[in-house]
């Protein structure tokens, strides 16, 4: 590896650093990453002592790609309320950095939140089209081998690049603050870390580094999983564990422990975590909350749902009033054109069949996720088919021939999870096929993909549609996921007054504190446990219940809206985003004395 530039100033510093070290392994990146540290920043940016006046002339949030997803759905509460925050210290400049922007994030992040792309930082499947993930942990990378060497090279040079590119970015908007969400937590794009964290040492940058994921929830190497235990959904992180090269410097990105760096997890077992079997210091972790919006709680009634419905008809129709499917057949066999397209969508068992939202007794079981294999959305498939067999839900089918019921998940398919929707859409032939016709041809299956507006709401005078509305199209929420950071969509359809029906997922931990088991009675959230394994004949009953007479239970309504209004209303989060903020500026203050 090359001497180390000395240089007069962190931008140019940081400019001779990408341009001339060149790291030939990962043990060379190691020993970089130490030598930032050590030198420290070489002229420390002057704090202001108002942290809200300090922080609001520039915060930036930085992550792989913005689409209607539950990390750009955080990003924008974090941002509205930091906004918020600065105000009233008459600065409050928010920026946001990514590869991509989704057409349809614009109904989620104002126009104002200036955007701003940077290549190379996509993750996964989008990180190089897949190449450089599969290098790192999908395939086997032998230790001082010569293809871990030429790796090793290609990964600096990509981080570099984002460095130094990044490095300008932060100057020239004259940015504070970066708030970096999974990017040094869930490795999605080991370069885009790398480079975050060159930039943000060399510049002396205050980083909120907010960790909703991390590689190690829901992953084990093979040693450390038992002869019973199954497979799990990041797994793949650890495949290169014996190259402990290249390990060693993973586990030391994942997160970063920089001067000015404070840790922000999603719940507390994250943070034990960090802290005791990570060594981080205890002042350097803390949780974030999440919040919902006032809106989730006003007061709505049936002709509020007709509208929501009936937007949203023309958004699954292409502009028409009424829905016209598509054979479960027609989709499977077109699969990979709808990947690429994401068009939204309503599938059928047969052809000639419509639907029309606002219909009188349609019932929509809504799943508020991606199509990803840990939502389990075959498992509402499952319950809709025992529901349909074995419960009064199939009488009131018999009884009434035009009720029909529609499973609507609403977030996009990413590429990389092409499997596990095809795994959906085979279970929702299987579950037509075996029904009888006269019930089958009346269950519907409807991907909306994340759009909230369609061109023919122009000429309709139609508003596009919001988060709130979406959960108002809901007769239940079902949310039978395996694993979650958090679980949003249990709060959200709570806020909302909606029934939810929902697994407990793993960390159960976390599960509990989302639902606060842990609280007084006044302050948890009240659920229906999907069944694991079989659904009885009580549960059933009580689903019908929930679908067929919606008001019977108005303990739903009532009790989770007020439990959920004081646990994440809006003005509780912005109060415990001040003490994120006036805990980094601390930590800044007590280095700068020692």
């Amino acid at each position: 590896m090359t001497a180390m530039p000395s240089t007069n100033g962190p931008l140019r510093w940081l400019s001779e650093l990408t341009r001339q070290t060149r790291p030939s392994s990962w043990e060379e990146i190691n020993d970089l990453l130490t030598h930032i540290q050590e030198r420290g920043h070489p002229t420390r940016p002057r704090v202001d002592d108002d942290y809200r006046r300090h922080f609001g002339r520039g915060t930036a949030f930085i992550t792989f790609g913005y689409g209607i997803d539950g990390v750009t759905i955080e990003v924008a509460k974090y941002a509205q309320s930091l906004e918020d925050i600065y105000r009233s210290a008459h600065s409050h400049a928010i920026y946001l950095i990514g590869e991509s922007f989704a057409p349809e994030t614009a109904s989620i992040l104002p126009p104002d939140w200036q955007r701003i792309p940077l290549n190379g930082i996509d993750g996964w499947d989008k990180w190089g089209d897949g190449v450089w993930f599969d290098a790192l942990f999908r395939k086997t990378l032998i230790a001082r081998s010569e293809a871990s060497r030429r790796l090793a090279i290609n990964i600096f040079e990509q981080a570099a690049s984002i460095a130094e590119r990044l490095g300008r970015l932060l100057v020239e908007h004259q940015i504070t603050l970066l708030a970096p969400v999974n990017i040094a937590s869930n490795p999605g794009n080991l370069a885009a870390t790398l480079g975050v964290i060159m930039a943000t040492e060399a510049l002396g940058t205050h980083v909120l580094n907010i960790n909703h994921d991390f590689y190690w929830e829901g992953g084990k190497s093979l040693a450390e999983r038992t002869a019973d235990e199954l497979p799990g959904v990041r797994d793949h992180f650890f495949k290169n564990i014996l190259n402990r090269p290249f390990f060693e410097l993973f586990r030391r990105l994942y997160p970063w422990n920089g001067e000015r760096w404070l840790q922000v997890n999603i719940n507390a077992r994250q943070s034990r975590k960090l802290i005791q079997k990570h060594r981080f210091p205890q002042e350097k972790v803390m949780e974030i909350s999440t919040c919902v919006s006032d809106r989730f709680f006003e007061a709505y009634d049936q002709q509020d749902v007709l509208d929501c419905r009936n937007r949203m008809g023309y958004i699954l129709s292409d502009g028409d009033a009424i829905i016209h499917p598509r054979t479960v057949d027609e989709h499977i066999a077109a699969l990979d054109l709808w990947m690429e397209e994401q068009k939204p969508c309503v599938i059928s068992a047969r052809p000639g069949l419509t639907v029309d939202l606002r219909a009188e007794g349609l019932l929509i079981l809504l799943q508020p996720t991606r199509v990803i294999g840990r939502k389990r959305i075959t498992k509402n498939l499952d319950l809709i088919e025992a529901l349909l067999t074995k419960s009064q839900l199939r009488e009131a089918f018999e009884n009434n021939p035009q009720r029909q019921l529609v499973l609507h998940i609403t977030g996009p398919a990413p590429r990389e999870h092409k499997a596990d929707l095809l795994s959906v859409l085979q279970r929702f032939k299987n579950v037509v096929d075996t029904l009888p016709a006269r019930i089958a041809e009346r269950i519907f299956l409807a991907f909306s993909v994340g759009q909230e507006s369609h061109p023919s709401f122009a000429r309709l005078g139609f508003k596009p549609l919001t988060i709130e509305d979406i959960y108002r199209l809901a007769d239940v929420v079902v949310f039978p996921s395996t694993t979650e950071g958090r679980g949003l969509p249990i709060i959200e359809a709570s806020a909302s007054g909606i029934p939810i029906i929902c697994s407990r997922y793993s960390p159960k931990e976390v599960f509990a504190e989302v639902v606060g088991e842990h609280l007084p009675e006044k302050f948890r959230i009240h659920y229906l446990r999907f069944p694991e394994k079989f659904f009885a004949p009580g549960f059933l009953s009580t689903v019908s219940e929930l679908l067929l007479k919606p008001k019977s239970n108005p303990l739903y309504s009532q009790h989770n809206r007020t439990a959920v209004r004081a646990r994440y209303g809006r003005e509780t989060f912005k109060a415990h985003l001040k003490k994120l903020l006036w805990r980094l500026h601390r930590l800044d203050q007590e280095a700068g004395a020692e």
